[in-house]
This record gives C-alpha cells, structure tokens and sequence, in this order.
C-alpha cells in the first residue's frame, strides 16, 4: 500500500470526536502541515537524556554549584509566555521540571520554536544550566530546543485530567499523561508483584509456564471463553485456572512451583471483576491448607510491609492492618454470628433437605429476604448456605480474616477432612470485604476425583455454566501415577493491588480492562 503523505494526513472521523475536539485537532493538523513547510521535523528518531526529571531535583544543588549543563525530554505541560521569554512544564516519567525560553539565552530555533509552534502536549528535548528562580523553582535555562513528536490532539481540560471515569479507562493513555497519581498506581502494581516474585524465590519455589489455551478447561467454577484452531480443527479454551497443569508437575518430581498468570473467565464485570485478570498460584508438596494459610499470611504481611514500610494503611474509609495472626473463623460459624444463631442450631454441611435446614435457620427464615431468596433458590442446602454466606456475610470481613472448612460438595479438587468428609479442607482470605485468596489441601486419589469430575459434568448437563463440560481424562492418568500430599493457593494480585494502593475498582488497577464498544454516534 502507498504511504500517505504526512502533511495530508487527516484526523480522525468527525462524527466520533465533539465538535470542538474536531476543530482543535483539525488546527493542529494544519499546523503540523505549515511546520513541515518551514522545514521542522515533527517526529525525530532519537535523543538521549542525560538526566530524568526526578535525578535533576535530586542533584539540584550539585548541579547548580558545578554549573553542569543537562539535557532531559518530556511532554510539555503548561505553557506561560511573556515577550521574550516564558516558561514551560516539563514532565517525564520520574516527575516535572520547570523550563525557562529567553530569547538572548535560547537558541534561535529553539526560541521560534517556543514562540510560534510549540503546543501542550508536545514532546520536546531541551539542555540548559540549572537554577533557582525568585520564586524558589528549579528551572532549567534553556540553551537549546528541539521538538521531537508533535502532538495532534489537545491535552484534556488545560491539563487537569479527564473527569469522565469511563474515558480515563478507555483513553488511560490520556489518564496517565495527565494524572500522575495513576502511574504511581500501576508503579506500585510492579512493586507488589516484584516482591512476591523474589519472596518465593528465596523459598525455592520455581517459576513456570502453563499453557493458556486448554483442550479441557478446569481448576475452578467459571464460564469459559472459546477459540478454535484452525489447523488442527479443535476447539479450545481460554484457561480459567492453571490448576490442572500446575499438580501436574507436582507428578512430575517439582516441589515447589508457582505461576504469576493470566486468567481468562466469561463472566460478569463489577469493581471486583474484570473478564481477564492475574493470579498468583502456587504448590507445595508437603502442606495441607494449615501450612498454607500460615504462607499465605506471612507472604501478604510481608509484602504490604515492603510496599508500605508498614503493616497499617487505609483502604476505602477503613484502617486495615496486616499485622499477624489473621484472624480464623469456620464458614458455619461466620453464617451463624450473621443470623444471630447459637451453637445449639448445629449448622453443618451436607444436609439431606433444605425443610431441614430451613427449621436450622429458624427465625431468620421469616426475618431475612436473602435466606428465603436462598432457600427457594438453590438446590441443595450446601449452595443455600453459601449464597447466605456471599449476600450477607463477605462484606462485614473488613479485618484480614481467614474463613475455613468450606462445603466438600462444592469443592471438587480439595481434600476433605479425615474427621468429616462432608467439610473440605479449604479457606478463603477476606480483606475490606473482598475475597483475595484462595486455598486447600489437593485432592490427589484418582478414583475420587474422577467421581468428582464426573459429577462437574453432570451439573453441566442440568445447566450449571460454571461446571466443567468433560472429564480431564489425562489429569486422571496423571493422579494415577501418584501425586505427593499437597496444598495449593491462589491470590487475586488486582484486588491485593486494589488494597494496598487505595483503589475501590478493579479497572483502578489494570491498564487497560475490558469496556463495551465505544459509542460513536
């Protein structure tokens, strides 16, 4: 295809941008094309900096004392201009460093430049000496400038922002230029995975890989998404776990292994929800969900310590505090304090008949809408007390808390415990309200997982979406060779992140998440 020339290159379609964004960027435009006309080069290949915004604040005063000249690039931000001189904002990706244009001080190009070109949003290179204005701000005095990308759009709203929330999703590379507060966010995101990351490492748990597209798709409750490849004719499926493949390689002689991954579930999005998002999870031979909870305690404490310097911070109106131990509530127990119901109730799993639960629950069947919504809901009174439990219970658990021994029934790759298997070997971690792990001794005897399985199936067929479609025959085989006892644990790294940055939404907190189509017209 034959290129375009640049100087009649045209804007976007009017009919997706507001009138007067058109006409902005249409001016912009025509400016670039008079620009071209004079010989100025819009969008050079290369300039190197000697110093980033943040190391010139840094070494102020060195660098004013030795009169050592710097060179830095960056967007230009705000612009004031009084004659023969004016001043601009600088800003990288480290901070702002204010400029200083003087027609006697500046080079000739660079101060036509300034005067007759130069636009918010430019990106620009400039060298110069430091100093101190009147005003007490550190400026560099420009003895150079060279534009090195032309901006064909306006920045938002003179710089301050976009204030529609949908937008600074969707244009979150606007939302950065302009709202530094925001790449400190996803700074700190790096942060948190990078200690998880090296904190494992110093336990000798080893990084892998697993596949993304399965043949069969488990690990956990949820809705895939499907492709298909086409040379080998087959559908497969976005994973919504590495669970499978991770005890896969506990088979194979691993002992510790984990994976920071991408998760792919087709399901609904709120502030806690997005259709792609990370895990941690990890496996340890040798633990059952008590060692687990313990590592999953200590490797959280250690992080919000490292991010923070402390175990303390604030979260939504509320002071959240890492300190250890997290507190420990059996699931039962939690429903119970809920409903205000006593110890003589003897709320358990694995009740025959939801009439018989329903006489358990007492009072608060009358008294509350959600357990008769539950009760006439669900099928078995395990998933009534869940529901309870999801509706009325995880938003009061603002203090770190572990909620353990969760129903077998709905539980198909735990252990149940050797004392009762109607109660699977499983905790979850709450935070502000909000699940942010998940944990429980691996099941690991083939013939009773492929009861389970074939049970995932079954709800398929009565409609379940969130059960598995087919039995993983080959992880069968895989637990046939034998797999040593284990516990696995998966944390949600968007909503830890959401947690120790301050974030309320999990689009705060991942780059770019998943919106409807733009609407155009």
């Amino acid at each position: 295809m034959k290129d375009t020339p640049a100087n009649q290159v045209q804007p976007e379609d009017p009919a997706q941008s507001s009138p007067d964004e058109n006409r902005l960027v249409c001016e912009r435009y025509e400016k670039a094309s008079r620009m071209r006309e004079a010989g100025i080069d819009l969008f050079v290949n290369r300039f190197v900096s000697s110093h980033r915004a943040s190391e010139i604040i840094r070494d102020h005063e060195t660098l004013i004392e030795s009169g050592e000249k710097v060179t830095a690039s960056g967007r230009v931000m705000v612009v004031r201009s009084f004659g023969k001189a004016g001043f601009f904002v600088l800003r990288d990706d480290s901070g702002d460093i204010q400029v200083y244009i003087k027609r006697d001080i500046t080079d000739d190009k660079g101060f036509e430049l300034f005067k007759k070109w130069l636009d918010g949003g430019d990106i620009v290179g400039v060298s110069g000496k430091m100093f101190i204005t009147r005003h007490g701000e550190l400026t560099i005095e420009a003895a150079e400038l060279r534009l090195l990308t032309k901006s064909m759009r306006p920045l938002p709203e003179k710089w301050h922002g976009l204030k529609d929330i949908e937008l600074r999703y969707r244009q979150r590379y606007v939302d950065m230029i302009a709202n530094t507060d925001v790449r400190d966010t996803f700074r700190t995101r790096t942060r948190v995975i990078s200690c998880i990351r090296q904190w494992l490492d110093q336990r000798s748990y080893v990084e892998v890989e697993t596949p993304m597209m399965q043949q069969v798709y488990g690990g956990a409750a949820a809705r895939p998404f499907t492709t298909h490849h086409n040379t080998l004719d087959m559908q497969l499926y976005l994973r919504i776990a590495p669970e499978l493949y991770l005890k896969r390689l506990l088979v194979g002689g691993f002992e510790r292994v984990y994976e920071i991954n991408r998760n792919f579930r087709n399901e609904g999005m709120s502030i806690k929800h997005n259709p792609e998002f990370t895990m941690l999870e990890l496996y340890t031979v040798g633990f059952d969900y008590r060692d687990t909870m313990e590592l999953a305690e200590n490797l959280i404490h250690d992080t919000g310590k490292e991010v923070f310097g402390n175990h303390v911070f604030e979260y939504n109106g509320k002071t959240l505090d890492l300190t250890k131990p997290f507190r420990r509530l059996r699931i039962v127990d939690a429903i119970s304090e809920t409903l205000g119901l006593d110890g003589t109730h003897g709320l358990c799993w694995g009740i025959d008949d939801k009439n018989i639960l329903s006489e358990i629950l007492g009072a608060s069947v009358a008294k509350n809408s959600t357990v008769r919504m539950a009760l006439d809901k669900c099928d078995t009174p395990d998933e009534v007390l869940i529901f309870i439990f999801e509706e009325l219970v995880e938003s009061t658990l603002v203090k770190p808390t572990f909620i353990i021994d969760y129903p077998a029934s709905l539980s198909p790759l735990s252990k149940s415990s050797p004392e009762n298997p109607t109660t699977a070997e499983r905790f979850e971690l709450y935070i502000a309200g909000m699940e942010v792990a998940n944990a429980f001794s691996e099941l690991n005897d083939p013939a009773d997982q492929l009861r389970r399985f074939e049970d995932q199936v079954r709800k398929k067929a009565r409609g379940d979406d969130e059960a598995m479609c087919e039995v993983d025959a080959d992880y069968i085989r895989c637990l046939e060779y034998g797999m040593p006892p284990a516990s696995g644990l998966g944390i949600g790294i968007d909503r830890l992140v959401m947690l120790l940055t301050g974030n309320t939404s999990i689009r705060d907190v991942i780059l770019f998440p998943q919106l409807r189509p733009e609407q155009t017209s």
